[in-house]
């Protein structure tokens, strides 16, 4: 959340009015001083002197302060040390600590100026750190008060404070918001005065969590609007002549007012365990004030009151007040008259009596009954309200239980029964009946149903809330009224909401999705408010900037809550399910998923553990929310018998309280819809019901409609910690109500625009600084300065806007000037130091010359003076100078000239003072001339300004006008859209009557639609008469004459039958032949698979020891690792630790560039090391020459004493030594590098070869698992698409089959009634259409068998194709075998190579450690050099602890992205705030584009789907070819508007460029501001023709959507027809079936003597068919094992891939690590080359001091010649062995060095080889594991293609004996056939189409993705396989199924068998006895012969008849 910017006038000028405010708050507060107070001064104002200290500004600039995340305080201040990449080195403000942190968790700190800030939207960096740092500062002194932009927050001090007297509301009364401190009375007084002078209708929305303080606010500010604006004051002689009771009226209003708080507080507020006085429902208090500005009346609305408190109570939580102060607080006669007992006695007091510690109950309770005194309520309604109170109570003790033998409730006790029925004003034994045994609406009947136990509790419960709401309700009205004075007039109000703020709990219920529905819509409000606001001021300053609605940021999710329709919301969805008889909580989340689930602001439960239902995304986070019971919720179901009671009440006051009876939701309507216990019809009343949901909708619109129309004032309570305590702040509970109250989200807004914002004058005093040139002197406007000191400063134009009074910048911008600023005074004091320092030092070493040359003179003189004074001359000459006279008149003479020069050198300065008196007179003169022109000149200019004045002053005349007519337009416009509102809300009304009488039409259908089922039902009981006679009738006269001919034809087909049988004898050897080649087969295959299994155990025992090897190599290869650990650990332990976490995140690959880039680096300091050798022998050779120089010149002095020569001596020495010494090291130190470069080339080529071989191995385990994973999710996906797309398609299907039965059923109406009319004309000919109905129903019976028995012949066909497919599949897989055994062989012969590099490694370490004695032989002789590295190895380690605690830290990195992410969208969104803008609006245009296209489309797939009905293929086909078409004109479309909307865009951009750049030009940019004007109306008419031509196009497409229904009416008349055809086909069909069957009965008379034959191999046919039943079942047992043993080692395969990817994952996180502390240990080591450099530079500062003091102090001991150069040349001499020596240090630091970088290189290799061993035997297992289940995989296919192989052979047999028998109806149903080939054609080519559209889509795919062709065609083999195997495993499925297809149509086809055997067995039996044929008694009536699928239904009457004509006829056969 974002703080935002204040109001215009308001929060922009607090900068300039400060000083002056602070005086008058000062003068105010010496008054509340006087007054007595406790000093509020302490809890309001800031001392502004700690916060502009010099030195908290000092300190912010020189530690670079910054805030850093934390756990404990939110954040943290600290200061930046050191930037590495995207990581930065902090240390703590507080314990000095230093600490990593990443670069997007720091935060900017504002400078200490904006400390304590009163208007958090003044701070220039927003951020989350800084608004809460302020908070918790201001918090701390005792502020509570904060305004941030609109907001006023407010912090719970939880401690009474002095600052709500009547001295502080005279203090901010009459004081405008920017001169006083925040305080709640600021809000008020603003509020107050806005009102009484815009005349504008205001409102104080207080919203918070529970206990943070909201209602003691709005209690604040009705205390403060009563005190201001009471009509008792100043008003006593006004009365109004409408009241009859003037006098008492005077100043009741406001006592009356505040009086109501403590009715509602005890009835309302209870105590919860964060708050002790918690206020259980919203309220919107609404304060009316007249023309002046007194109060004259009040009106308060409620929302939400939380009844189920009254029932049931949280643990350590209190129900409502009033129950406990009324318990406690009632005298003994009162209670006696409300039947009053202890607490302890109440079911519904949960925990019995809690107090509340500092509150007594009893009190309370008097002060409640003096309120409803003081607010007019009698005596008589005081006590109803305590009745009703009292019976709430009673309720709960009202106890049932359950009859033994029922699950019946019954009341085993009924005194509390008639306690209640006594208070409530009932009879006792309608109540009990009422509760136990209600009467509810059945039909048209009402019966009475006995209720369980459970059912009357919950009824119970559910009147006890009501009672108490309804009672609740009617007091808000009570206290309305008293308020409400409605003879005098309000001319505006204001409004003060108190409701909840934002609620996120675990599990979230239908309540806090009302009251989080409710902020998000406030916040909407204040989002528009509040950019209103600072837009109107950004245009007010003449600053560029395109309008931003932030309102609709929040648009989406209020959508998903509140929409009606397409797709309806989650309010929307709820009602309809409460409409449903048998919806469910479930259902309702189900249809809720499926309307919303693709909604941006919607998510699913991820897991199906997840308790949460749905999950909704708010503006303040996600909530998670739980569906129980919201069904219940939202009907709010009561017993409607117990409410009718209630109504007819003899208690007036009960009755009054349940007067709309009507309007409630009985529990037979919830009876349907839970199906539980609760068993009756479904009951609705119409036009009455009113859901929950819809009435807090209903409030909550007029609320924010009410709110829209005022000005509102934002105050956010926060709650500072859980335990009530004072002074204490929990920074992470704060921080997550900024979020949800609204300030973070202020915040965000603020940042798009401009927060900070500066005065000219302000702004060049401070900064000028930083311009110092770029003003020039003189006088210059404070915008032109302004611009002048920007341009200077080379800002970037998006960062600063310059206005007409202020300068504008966004956030942070000042505090980097601030920066700059202090950078700047810094650099300016530190020049004026040293200036005055070299003054300084240049006067004392001035001063020091003098007295040197003094001493000198005195010196000489000295020495003069001791050699003259023992000469007589001079002696004589001193004695005589003094006597003489001559002397002394020289010296009078000189006086005399020495005057005269003076007087001379006066004359000529006063002359030359003259002339130039007169030189200034003459320019003076000159001057005043030239003044004079430029007055006249500026005199001209003034009246040409004064004209342009008043030409302007004429044209803003004209354009206030202008503005006047537009202003006027616009109103006519909002009262046109007010009609048309009105005109909407009729029109929803006139839907919601239709609606209704759809409802009630549907009811009417369903009576209708059972009466007509009854009807049809008679109807054919009468046409199966009148069939059975019409049978008798025709049958006799028909069957004689066609018996002859069925004979002859029976002996023909007998025939026909005789040579098929022999041919399926002939195809049945054929069969058995086959089978027993199939069984060897079978054997064969066996046989290989036991050789398969040998080898394979081979293979594992092979496997196993290559482990075991694996295993000891690993066991040696950690015994050497432990060793080299321990020797490191010897020498250097915190740098083995260090090295050893070297390794790279990634690949070897980059370890080994750094191995590459570290050689590169010791060459180059080899060569530098080179270089600075051969400098340091060109240096000893100079001194070598030197010193043969010196020794020529020490033997030319003679004075040179022996000393010296021996000291000289000792130096060549020396010299000598150093040199051999300098010479060795050369020599060893180019050894050591030569071997060290030797060694490191092999190891590194060798660790090259095997790192490409580990990696190659790697990458193709990697790319085959990102195959095999990819190729599922995308299978996954397609899948979901296709359920999904069904899903909707089966939806819609649905709808439009209801619409259809409904449009048949009225049709069917219409139908009934003129067949009744015309019934009693026609009776005989609706009997005969009857009949024929009957017929075409028995034709339609026997075309479905006909289909049916064709269906059966299509699935043999495909599992013929399906057999021919396996076979090829077979050969397939035996390829694959063959190529897995290849593939086998080639990872044998990789591992063999693996083992031969595993022995190099071990040479390699065998190496290692011979150079590791090599470097202890090295280490021995160095142990010198071992104890300065000691301590550097101290202090390394600590370093290694602070590293190891900052890895830990860094595991929290990752959880941080999605803050990165924040910060860069916040910064993005800062640089491209008007390019946002342009693509909002483009997307808008573009979403309503697609909106009328989506329109267009729904309408044309409607179309589609009535034709579907037709033709089902057709319609699918059609259907996905219409979505293409429909999505590609929708996206040629949408990027045709796209770039027409971008041109206008460049066009606007353009017009905007020509405006500023002639902005300097007054008149100009009127005149286009002008065009301008003109340019924006038309663009506005053309948006309204567009908006008009988008309507007309909306209107041709609901008169095509109307064609479109009457084409379909059309086509179904066509359908009605094209049946009615077909149907007459059918019936010819039906009647040559009939003759068949005729003709067959008399052929089985032949058939008699092949019936022996017949069945006996009908007997083999059984024995074989149970073989092979047997062979079928052994064969699924052995594929349901080999499945089974399949799938467990599919989890066996996961479980391994599980563990390589967490190794691999632990690996990475190793190599990460390692990596960090490499890089720290780098910089280390380079800051301990810093700290050795500057320690060799001072120590040789050191020895030149001292060599200079030496040289000082050589010359004033020796004042000769010769000794001052011998010294100098000694000294000289000294510092050269000086610097050698320093070099050799250095040269010996640089060996050191050298050795440390060695050791850090042969660490690395250890543990790269340590790490390729790991990874090779991790890969090997991996192999041997993958290569174990792909064999098993293969053997367990080839097993089951096997089996189904020789299982489909045995059936063939089977299946060539049904072919021939199914061959004899194939002539018969070849149209059909025909006509399901042609649909199944076309099915695929549509799933063809289908086809090509997705490769299309994928090729896209593959052109938007080349770069990964590369990685894929690497992959391309294992993917080829894992596909084949994928469709191996596809094809045994289909073959499964194919195959139980197959079982399935051959039992029915032996069913069929055997029950035509049967029949015809008993009719030649029949036959053959030549008497009447009996069917068997167990089927008497009808009975059906079965014929491959058509069925024939024969009666006994028919058989009799049959059975005589074939008596008649047999005797001529006879003869």
């Amino acid at each position: 959340m974002r703080l935002e910017p204040q109001r215009p006038g308001l929060g922009a000028g607090a900068n300039e009015n400060h000083f002056r405010g602070s005086c008058s708050w000062i003068l105010l507060f010496t008054m509340a001083q006087r007054s007595g107070l406790e000093d509020p001064e302490r809890y309001l104002f800031v001392d502004r002197a700690v916060i502009y200290n010099p030195a908290t500004q000092a300190d912010w600039t020189a530690k670079k302060l910054v805030w850093i995340p934390s756990e404990r305080h939110g954040f943290e201040a600290a200061s930046i040390k050191e930037e590495r990449g995207d990581e930065v080195m902090v240390e703590l403000a507080e314990n000095g600590k230093k600490a990593m942190v990443n670069k997007d968790d720091i935060q900017k700190m504002n400078p200490p100026k904006f400390s304590k800030v009163e208007d958090m939207a003044e701070l220039t960096c927003l951020n989350e750190a800084s608004v809460l740092h302020n908070l918790k500062d201001r918090y701390y002194s005792g502020l509570i008060y904060t305004y941030s932009g609109l907001f006023c927050v407010v912090i719970n001090p939880y401690k009474n404070l002095p600052i709500y007297s009547e001295n502080i509301i005279e203090m901010y009364r009459g004081k405008k918001r920017h001169e006083m401190p925040p305080h709640i009375y600021a809000i008020s007084e603003s509020a107050y005065r806005c009102m009484l002078q815009d005349r504008e209708d205001q409102s104080i929305l207080c919203t918070g969590e529970s206990g943070a303080g909201k209602t003691e606010n709005t209690k604040k500010v009705i205390q403060y609007l009563a005190h201001v604006a009471s009509s008792h004051k100043g008003r006593k002689d006004h009365n109004i002549p409408e009241s009859p009771k003037p006098v008492k009226h005077q100043g009741e209003l406001e006592r009356q007012l505040l009086q109501a708080n403590p009715i509602l507080e005890s009835f309302g507020n209870a105590k919860t365990v964060k708050n002790d006085n918690s206020s259980r429902f919203g309220k919107f208090i609404r304060i009316n004030f007249d023309v002046t500005g007194y109060i004259v009346g009040a009106n308060i609305e409620t929302y939400l009151l939380e009844k189920s408190r009254a029932v049931r109570q949280a643990k350590d939580e209190r129900t409502f007040h009033i129950f406990y102060q009324l318990l406690s607080g009632a005298g003994e006669h009162l209670k006696s008259d409300l039947l009053l007992e202890g607490f302890n006695n109440y079911r519904f007091l949960s925990n019995g009596y809690i107090p509340i510690p500092g509150q007594q109950d009893k009190d309370n309770f008097q002060e409640t009954m003096e309120a409803m005194h003081i607010m007019g309520f009698s005596h008589e309604e005081i006590l109803s309200m305590l009745k009703v109170v009292s019976s709430v109570l009673q309720f709960g003790n009202i106890s049932f239980k359950k009859e033994r033998n029922t699950d019946q409730a019954s009341m085993p006790e009924n005194t509390v029964a008639q306690k209640l029925c006594h208070l409530l004003g009932m009879n006792v034994m309608e109540f009990t009946r009422a509760i136990l045994t209600p009467r509810i609406k059945v039909g048209r009947d009402y019966v009475q149903k006995a209720q369980t136990k459970e059912q009357a509790d919950f009824a119970v419960e559910a009147l006890a809330k009501a009672t108490y709401e309804r009672l609740f309700r009617w007091l808000v009205h009570r206290i309305n009224k008293a308020l409400d004075r409605t003879k005098r007039q309000g001319a505006s109000f204001i409004g003060i909401l108190d409701i909840a703020g934002f609620e996120i709990f675990e599990l979230n219920s239908f309540e806090q999705l009302c009251i989080n529905y409710t902020n998000e819509k406030l916040q909407q409000l204040f989002n528009h408010t509040m950019f209103i606001l600072e837009q109107e001021e950004y245009q007010r300053e003449g600053i560029e900037w395109n309008f931003i609605d932030f309102g609709l940021d929040l648009q989406p999710c209020i959508d998903l809550i509140e929409r009606p329709a397409n797709p309806p919301g989650v309010l929307a969805l709820l009602d309809e399910e409460c409409w449903f008889p048998k919806a469910t909580d479930k259902t309702f989340v189900e249809k809720l998923v499926q309307e919303q689930g693709s909604h941006s602001k919607f998510q699913k439960p991820r897991q199906l553990k997840d308790k949460a239902d749905f999950c909704i995304i708010h503006y303040a986070g996600k909530v998670d929310y739980k569906a129980d019971e919201w069904l219940m919720k939202n009907m709010d179901p009561l017993n409607d018998n117990v409410a009718t009671l209630l109504h007819q009440s003899s208690d007036r006051f009960v009755a009054e309280l349940w007067k709309d009876v009507d309007r409630i939701v009985g529990l037979d309507q919830v009876t349907g819809m839970t199906e539980t216990a609760f068993g009756s019809a479904y009951k609705t009343k119409k036009g009455m019901f009113r859901t929950v949901g819809q009435l807090y909708k209903e409030s909550l619109t007029k609320l924010m409609a009410t709110l829209r129309n005022t000005n509102p004032n934002f105050v956010r309570c926060i709650i500072p910690n859980h335990e009530k305590r004072a002074g204490k702040l929990d920074p992470h509970l704060v921080l997550d109500q900024l979020r949800c109250n609204g300030v973070l989200e202020g915040i965000r807004i603020c940042r798009q625009g401009f927060p900070n914002r500066i005065v000219f004058q302000e702004f060049r005093q401070r900064y000028e600084i930083l311009t110092p040139n770029a003003i020039p002197k003189g006088f210059m406007d404070g915008k032109q300065a302004c611009e002048r000191m920007i341009r200077a400063l080379e800002l970037d134009p998006n960062l600063y806007r310059i206005g007409q009074s202020k300068i504008f910048f966004r956030a942070g911008v000042l505090a980097h000037l601030e920066e700059e600023r202090d950078l700047k005074i810094t650099d300016i004091i530190i020049f004026f130091q040293a200036v005055c320092r070299g003054y300084l030092a240049r006067k004392a070493f001035a001063k020091k010359q003098q007295q040197l040359s003094a001493l000198k003179v005195l010196q000489r003189n000295c020495a003069a003076y001791l050699k003259l004074r023992h000469w007589q001359w001079w002696r004589v000459f001193t004695k005589v100078k003094p006597l003489l006279q001559v002397t002394r008149q020289e010296e009078e003479l000189q006086a005399k000239d020495e005057e005269l020069l003076k007087v001379k050198e006066k004359q000529t300065k006063v002359e030359g003072e003259l002339e130039e008196m007169e030189r200034k007179h003459q320019q003076l003169l000159e001057e005043k001339n030239i003044l004079a022109e430029q007055l006249q000149a500026e005199t001209e200019l003034f009246a040409e300004a004064e004209e342009m004045r008043a030409r302007l002053a004429a044209k803003k005349q004209e354009l206030e006008e202008i503005l006047h007519d537009l202003e006027s337009r616009v109103e006519e416009e909002e009262e046109r859209n007010q009609i048309l509102q009105n005109e909407k809300k009729k029109m929803q009304a006139h839907i919601q009557d239709l609606e209704e009488q759809l409802d009630e039409e549907e009811g009417a259908r369903q009576k209708l639609q059972l009466e007509k089922v009854t009807a049809e039902a008679k109807i054919k009981k009468m046409e199966e008469e009148i069939l059975l006679l019409e049978d008798q009738n025709s049958k006799f006269i028909k069957e004689k004459k066609l018996m002859e001919d069925r004979i002859a034809e029976c002996s023909s087909q007998l025939a026909e039958e005789e040579e098929k049988a022999k041919n399926l004898a002939k195809i049945r050897n054929k069969q058995e032949v086959m089978i027993t080649d199939l069984e060897e087969r079978l054997k064969k295959e066996e046989k290989t698979r036991q050789e398969l299994e040998k080898a394979k155990r081979k293979l594992d025992g092979e496997t196993t020891d290559l482990q075991d090897q694996i295993a000891e190599l690993q066991a040696q290869i950690d015994e050497l690792k432990i060793q080299l650990a321990k020797k490191e650990e010897e020498l250097q332990g915190a740098l083995a630790r260090g090295d050893d976490e070297t390794l790279h995140k990634n690949n070897a690959l980059k370890v080994v560039r750094e191995l590459q880039a570290q050689i590169a680096e010791l060459q180059e300091d080899f060569e530098s090391e080179k270089a600075s050798r051969n400098k340091a022998e060109k240096q000893k050779r100079d001194l070598s020459e030197e010193l043969e120089a010196l020794k020529t010149e020490l033997e030319d002095t003679l004075d040179t004493t022996a000393a010296q020569q021996e000291l000289r001596t000792k130096r060549e020495q020396e010299v000598a030594e150093l040199k051999k010494a300098l010479e060795e090291e050369t020599k060893n130190h180019e050894a050591q590098i030569q071997d060290m470069r030797q060694r490191h080339a092999t190891a590194l080529e060798e660790l090259s070869e095997q790192l490409e071989q580990a990696k190659r191995f790697k990458a193709n385990l990697e790319k085959n698992k990102q195959g095999l994973e990819t190729d599922n999710k995308e299978l996954a996906c397609e899948v979901k698409v296709l359920q999904q797309v069904k899903a909707e398609s089966e939806h819609k299907r649905k709808k439009l089959d209801a619409q259809v039965q409904e449009l048949h059923a009225k049709v069917s109406e219409g139908d009934r009634l003129r067949v009744e009319l015309a019934e009693k004309a026609n009776k005989l000919q609706n009997e005969l259409d009857n009949v024929s109905t009957l017929l075409e129903e028995a034709e339609k019976k026997g075309i479905k068998f006909a289909k049916d028995a064709s269906s059966l012949e299509s699935q043999l066909q495909d599992t013929q194709e399906l057999l021919q497919e396996e076979t090829r599949q077979k050969l397939n897989l035996s390829s694959r075998i063959r190529q897995l055994e290849e593939e086998k062989n080639s990872l044998q012969e990789q591992q063999e190579e693996e083992e031969e590099a595993r022995k190099n490694l071990e040479k390699q370490v065998l190496a290692l450690q011979s150079q590791l004695t090599d470097t202890k032989k090295k280490v021995d002789d160095d142990l010198g050099t071992i104890e300065s590295l000691e301590e550097a190895k101290k202090k390394l380690l600590k370093d290694v602890e602070a590293l190891s605690q900052r890895l830990e830290e860094k595991a929290l990195a990752y959880d941080k992205l999605e803050k990165t992410k924040n910060r860069l969208q916040q910064e993005l969104d800062d640089l491209m705030v008007d390019l946002d803008h342009q693509r909002q609006i483009v997307s808008n245009l573009e979403k309503k584009q697609k909106k009328f296209d989506q329109l267009l489309a729904e309408e044309k797939n409607i179309s589609a789907r009535y034709a579907e009905e037709r033709d089902r293929a057709e319609a699918e086909a059609r259907e996905k070819e219409t979505k293409a078409l429909s999505l590609a004109r929708a996206l040629e479309e949408a990027l045709e508007a796209k770039e027409e909307f971008e041109r206008q865009n460049k066009q606007l951009r353009a017009d905007m460029e020509d405006l500023m750049s002639s902005k300097d030009d007054v008149g100009k940019n009127v005149h286009e501001l002008e065009k301008s004007k003109r340019a924006l109306e038309q663009q506005v008419e053309e948006m309204r023709t567009q908006l008009e031509e988008l309507e007309d196009e909306l209107q041709a497409t609901e008169d095509a959507k109307l064609r479109l229904e009457v084409n379909m009416q059309a086509m179904k008349a066509q359908f009605e027809r094209d049946l009615q055809t077909r149907d007459e086909q059918n019936e010819e069909k039906k009647r040559l079936l009939i003759k068949q069957v005729r003709e067959l009965e008399a052929e089985l008379e032949d058939e008699r003597k092949q019936r022996a034959l017949a069945v006996a191999a009908k007997k083999k046919m059984e024995i074989d068919l149970k073989d092979l039943e047997a062979q079928i079942e052994a064969a699924n047992k052995a594929r349901d094992e080999v499945i089974k043993q399949l799938r467990k080692l599919q989890a066996q395969m996961k479980d391994y891939q599980r563990e390589l990817e967490e190794a691999r994952a632990s690996r990475d996180e190793i190599f990460a690590q390692s990596k960090e502390s490499e890089k720290k240990l780098k910089s280390l080591e380079a800051e301990i080359l810093q700290l050795q450099e500057e320690l060799a530079s001072s120590e040789r500062a050191r020895r030149h001091a001292e060599q200079e003091r030496d040289e000082l102090a050589d010359e004033i001991a020796n004042s000769a010649s010769g000794k001052s150069a011998l010294l100098d040349e000694k000294r000289r001499l000294e510092a050269r062995i000086a610097q050698l020596e320093e070099e050799l240090e250095e040269e010996q630091s640089n060996m050191e060095l050298l050795n440390d970088r060695f050791r850090k290189t042969t660490l690395q290799v250890d543990t790269l080889n340590a790490e390729l061993a790991a990874e090779r035997s991790a890969a090997q297992k991996s192999d041997n594991a993958r290569q174990q289940l792909e064999r098993q995989n293969k053997e367990l296919k080839a097993k089951l293609q096997e089996l189904e192989g020789a299982v489909k052979s045995k059936f063939k047999a089977t299946i060539s004996a049904l072919e021939a028998k199914i061959g004899q109806l194939e002539e018969q149903l070849e149209q059909e056939a025909k006509e399901r080939a042609a649909a199944n054609k076309l099915v695929r080519r549509t799933e063809k189409k289908l086809k090509e559209i997705f490769m299309q889509v994928e090729d896209e795919r593959r052109h938007a993705d080349q770069y990964k062709e590369q990685m894929e065609k690497a992959n391309a083999r294992m993917k080829q396989l894992k596909r084949q195997l994928e469709e191996a495993e596809e094809e045994a499925t289909r073959a499964n199924a194919s195959r139980r297809k197959l079982q399935r149509e051959l039992d029915d086809a032996t069913e069929a068998n055997e029950g035509l055997s049967r029949e015809v067995s008993t009719l030649k039996n029949r036959l053959r006895r030549g008497g009447p044929i009996s069917f068997s008694s167990s089927r008497s009536g009808r009975r059906q012969l079965h014929i491959e699928g058509a069925s024939l239904e024969l009666s006994d009457d028919d058989t009799e008849s049959k059975t005589s004509d074939v008596n008649e006829t047999q005797p001529p056969q006879s003869e």
